[in-house]
C-alpha cells in the first residue's frame, strides 16, 4: 500500500500552522497587552521575555504558506485570490511589529513611545486580520473551474470579523499567561487579574462561535451532529470546560508554568474542533485535499525537504527557548 501523500502533507501543514499559533501567539499577546502596561520598566521586561526567541517563532508561519504552495497548489491560489487583501494587511502588520520590536531598543530617549505604539498596533493589526482570514475561509470559498468566483470583499462580514477578535483575546490570554510564567512581583499579579478576565471573555467567545457556526453552515451542523462524528466531537467540550477551570485554579493558586500549559491545551482544543469542523476540505465547502493535491512527484520530492527542515526548526526552536529559560526581571537589557 502506498504512504497517502495528500494526507501527509495535510498533518504537516496543520502541524506548522498550530506551531506558530501557538508560538507567534503569546508574542502578539504581548503587544496587544502593551497598552494596559504605561510604565516603561514593564514594557522592557515583557519585550525582554521574547526578545531572544519572537522572530524565529514566524519560521512555522513560512513553512505553512510553502507547505501549502507546494502540496496544494490550487488552495494556495484559490486562497489568495480570495484573501489577498486581509493576508497583505496581516503581513503590513507583522512588519510594523518587526521594525518596531528592533528599533525601540535602539531609539533615542522620549521617542520609545512612537515604536511602542507601532508595536501595539502592529500586533492588533496583525491578529485581527489573521483572525478575519480564518472567519472567511470558515465561511466557504466558492469555486468554479479551479478559480475563486466570490466577491472581492467577502470576508469583510461580521462572523469574520468576531473570529478576529476572537483570536485577538485568545493571543492576549497566551501573552498574560506566557509573562506570569515569565515575570514576577507587581506586574505578575496585575497579570494574573487579567489572565483571569480574559479566561472568561475566551470562554464566551468559543460559545458564541460554537453556536453561530453550525447555525450558519448547515453542513458543519450535519458534520458535528451526526454519527459517528457526534461521538469524535463531543469531548471537546468537556475538555475545553475542565481546562479553563483548571486554568482559572492554577491562576489563583499563583502557579509559574501550568497558566500558561493549560492555555495553549485550550487554543489546542479549539483547533481541533475547527479542524474536525472543516475536514477533508482544503477549500470549504466542497475541494479536498486530495482534489487540490499537487502532482505526487511533487509531493515527494517536497516531503523529502520538509523532512529535513522541521526537525531542524524544531531543534534550534527548542534550544533556543532552553537557553533562555527562567525568569526575566526589572533592569536586565536586551538578550
Amino acid at each position: 500500500m502506498g504512504i497517502d501523500l495528500p494526507l501527509l502533507w495535510a498533518i504537516i501543514i496543520l502541524f506548522g500552522v498550530m506551531m506558530y499559533v501557538v508560538m507567534d501567539g503569546f508574542d502578539l499577546g504581548i503587544g496587544l497587552l502593551f497598552p494596559f502596561f504605561p510604565d516603561a520598566a514593564d514594557r522592557d521586561v515583557m519585550m525582554n521575555t521574547v526578545a531572544p526567541v519572537w522572530d524565529g517563532n514566524e519560521t512555522w508561519l513560512v513553512l505553512g504558506g510553502a507547505g501549502l504552495l507546494a502540496a496544494f497548489p490550487l488552495a494556495y491560489s484559490v486562497v489568495l485570490s480570495a484573501l489577498y487583501l486581509p493576508l497583505t494587511l496581516m503581513l503590513v502588520g507583522l512588519i510594523f511589529r518587526g521594525v518596531a520590536f528592533e528599533f525601540r531598543f535602539k531609539a533615542r530617549p522620549g521617542r520609545w513611545r512612537l515604536w511602542d505604539q507601532a508595536f501595539a498596533g502592529g500586533s492588533l493589526v496583525a491578529t485581527m486580520f489573521q483572525g478575519i482570514t480564518l472567519g472567511a475561509f470558515l465561511n466557504g470559498l466558492p469555486v468554479i473551474n479551479d478559480r475563486y468566483v466570490g466577491a472581492p470583499f467577502a470576508w469583510l462580514a461580521p462572523f469574520p470579523v468576531f473570529t478576529g477578535l476572537g483570536l485577538a483575546i485568545a493571543y492576549a490570554l497566551l501573552g498574560a499567561t506566557w509573562l506570569v510564567m515569565k515575570t514576577e512581583g507587581a506586574l505578575q499579579r496585575q497579570l494574573r487579574r487579567m489572565a483571569r478576565r480574559l479566561v472568561w471573555a475566551l470562554l464566551a467567545v468559543i460559545a458564541v462561535i460554537s453556536v453561530w457556526t453550525p447555525l450558519a453552515h448547515p453542513a458543519i451542523a450535519s458534520r458535528w451532529f451526526s454519527l459517528p462524528n457526534l461521538f469524535w466531537f463531543a469531548p471537546v467540550p468537556l475538555l475545553v470546560a475542565v481546562a479553563a477551570w483548571r486554568l482559572l485554579a492554577a491562576l489563583r493558586a499563583d502557579a509559574q508554568t501550568a497558566p500558561f500549559l493549560l492555555t495553549l491545551a485550550l487554543v489546542f482544543l479549539g483547533y481541533s474542533g475547527l479542524g474536525i469542523s472543516l475536514w477533508p476540505h482544503v477549500i470549504p465547502p466542497s475541494i479536498t485535499i486530495w482534489q487540490a493535491a499537487g502532482p505526487p512527484q511533487s509531493l515527494g520530492f517536497a516531503l523529502v525537504g520538509a523532512l529535513l527542515v522541521i526537525p531542524l526548526v524544531l531543534t534550534y526552536t527548542g534550544w533556543a527557548y532552553w537557553v533562555f529559560r527562567g525568569k526575566v526581571r526589572h533592569g536586565e537589557g536586551y538578550h
